[in-house]
């Protein structure tokens, strides 16, 4: 067996076992999911005789499409107008800075502070902690400027803290544009497992959660006591959550409790937000693995706390092992390969399985509270849409890659904002958006080149009448054509 063939195949394995791997701690959440619909909710905690005071922090930056529609939903909040201070972090350099003057006038009951920095240091994660020093609230609310918070927030959230060891509370998004296009509705298919199976399941299991950024309620001491938020990494959310859960404070996630928001409609914003996420999140892992390792947490919450912190590698494992297959496969036409090996590779179906199941559970619970559909219909519109999800998902793996490998390696790189565009309010096309980055990335071009390299390859395998990864072949094939295709479009105006 040459070298290269046997690097090949230990890449291949190694690559399949993480998923394996990653697909097992899924199950475990699906499974504690599942308890949780048998169980249900819970009752709330009783409303406070006195409402405490709140401040609801808005971190905006260039938003001129979304601001006031933000600003109209914070100031319909049902809580004591004298017990609600609403902060603008307005990091703006154009037209926004003007919206939100003109806009808070409107609401002359509402406490508010428009607060301008003398420079956008720390970004997001400044900007927050900029705001935090002026914040009179023993509670801080945040949300980001594509938001639409249903007028209940408060009252469904502040409640929880009569329990002095809750720290954050995270609500669920769901998606004000999902049936505006296919690349709404597949984003819809990731989210939506994260905030029903995945939320729900590490929170009924004691292990530790994220907050999302964005719809959620944090107790001010607990963000001192964590250390404040800090900008070593691209998601601060996440890294905030686990220095404060290491730290001993408990978070609470509410599913029943819905925040609106925008999904991108189109691939440049999606990777734009994609690749935040991933760096930050692999960012996050080099920061605390070490300390949850170390940590007096129990075996359980490690695990679980591993697979959450790893999940964006996920992608780097599917790019390694799409590229490593290409040999295998040579080498099994050619008969250099016992078929064995293929029979014991088809084991990592399981993980595909899994996920499988776990998208389905959330694709059809979103789809029952949004609607009186069957059973059957449900399950009909999981079959047409799932196939495309996992394909697209595949296809995002150079992309994701890139991403976790520059935050593994401690390469840095700015915030860079997901550009909103409230398509429902407007009369216009994405394409006038003038927020939207118009140069194409090396990546683009890769990822067109990659989708051809599959599709030859599926092809071949025809030929040859060798099936055992075709699937595999045909989705990638599929998924890089359609990330090319979407990415080209979205990088032009017209």
């Amino acid at each position: 067996m040459s070298l290269l063939l046997l690097l090949s195949l230990v890449v291949y394995a190694l690559a399949m076992l993480f998923i394996l791997l990653y697909s097992v701690a899924q199950a475990h959440l699906l499974y504690r999911f599942r308890l949780f619909l048998k169980r249900g909710h819970g009752a709330a905690p009783p409303e406070p005789e006195v409402w405490p005071l709140v401040t609801v922090q808005l971190p905006v930056y260039n938003e001129r499409y979304v601001v006031e529609r933000l600003i109209e939903a914070v100031a319909a909040l049902d809580y004591p107008a004298d017990k609600l201070q609403v902060q603008l972090l307005d990091d703006s350099d154009d037209e926004t800075t003007t919206l939100i003057q003109e806009k808070i006038k409107q609401y002359p009951h509402l406490q508010r502070q428009h607060i301008r920095r003398p420079d956008r240091s720390g970004y997001k994660a400044g900007a927050l902690k900029y705001g935090l020093e002026q914040a009179s609230g023993e509670y801080v609310a945040i949300f980001d400027a594509d938001f639409t918070p249903k007028p209940y927030f408060l009252k469904r959230t502040v409640p929880y803290f009569a329990n002095t060891g809750i720290g954050m509370v995270q609500t669920r998004w769901t998606h004000l544009n999902k049936a505006y296009s296919l690349l709404t509705r597949l984003q819809a298919f990731a989210l939506d497992a994260h905030f029903y199976v995945e939320q729900v399941g590490r929170n009924s299991l004691s292990a530790y959660i994220n907050f999302n950024g964005t719809a959620g309620i944090w107790r001010k001491s607990t963000i001192y006591d964590a250390g404040n938020w800090q900008d070593d990494t691209l998601t601060e959310d996440l890294d905030l959550s686990y220095r404060a859960q290491i730290k001993g404070w408990q978070f609470k996630y509410l599913p029943e409790v819905e925040s609106p928001a925008e999904l991108p409609p189109v691939m440049s914003a999606l990777k734009s937000q994609q690749f935040r996420w991933t760096k930050g999140g692999a960012e996050s892992a080099v920061k605390h693995l070490g300390t949850v390792l170390h940590s007096g947490a129990s075996l359980q919450t490690k695990l679980h706390a591993f697979a959450h912190l790893l999940n964006s590698s996920v992608f780097v494992a599917v790019l390694l092992a799409s590229l490593a297959s290409l040999p295998l496969l040579w080498a099994r036409v050619n008969n250099l390969l016992p078929a064995v090996v293929f029979h014991v590779g088809a084991l990592t179906l399981l993980s595909f399985l899994v996920i499988s199941l776990v998208y389905f559970q959330a694709n059809t619970q979103a789809q029952e509270e949004q609607s009186n559909a069957s059973l059957r219909r449900r399950a009909a519109g999981f079959l047409l849409y799932f196939p495309l999800f996992l394909s697209v998902s595949m296809g995002l793996a150079l992309h994701n890659a890139v991403a976790v490998w520059e935050g593994w390696s401690g390469r840095k790189s700015p915030f860079i904002r997901t550009p909103k565009f409230n398509l429902e309010a407007r009369q216009h096309r994405w394409q006038d958006n003038f927020y939207l980055n118009l140069k194409i990335p090396y990546t683009t071009y890769a990822e067109g080149i990659l989708g051809l390299l599959f599709l030859g390859v599926a092809v071949w395998s025809v030929v040859q009448r060798e099936y055992g990864l075709l699937i595999f072949h045909g989705m990638l094939a599929l998924g890089y054509l359609l990330v090319f295709y979407y990415s080209f479009q979205s990088y032009r105006k017209v």
